[in-house]
């Protein structure tokens, strides 16, 4: 089900049947098919907060170790050799990215 909205210009907003926030499929869920943005107008990822955020619960990650079983030791020799494989890097940011993010030491 559509979630409807009204505005002053009516003009602003397209019909219900193209409303992208929708009744999720779990209950007590919405859902948004695209990209949020708070106090941004740009979004560039799924969401994307510019300020705080203050959280009143987990943050569940996939490497959180509450998301995952079967967890064992690995031979330690072969994990250093395949680190020696590794590329490593050290770069700066570009000016307008980090400005647009707020990085004074790029």
């Amino acid at each position: 089900q559509n979630i409807s909205l009204q505005a002053s210009n009516p003009g602003q907003f397209e019909n219900d049947s193209d409303a992208l926030w929708q009744r999720g499929h779990v209950p007590e869920t919405i859902a948004y098919h695209g990209r949020v943005g708070i106090n941004t107008d740009a979004p560039d990822e799924a969401l994307v907060v510019c300020g705080n955020a203050k959280v009143m619960g987990r943050v569940m990650h996939p490497s959180d170790s509450r998301a995952k079983q079967n967890i064992r030791e690995v031979d330690t020799n072969e994990q250093l050799r395949r680190i020696t494989q590794m590329r490593l890097v050290e770069y700066d940011y570009k000016p307008e990215f980090a400005s647009v993010m707020g990085i004074k030491d790029t």
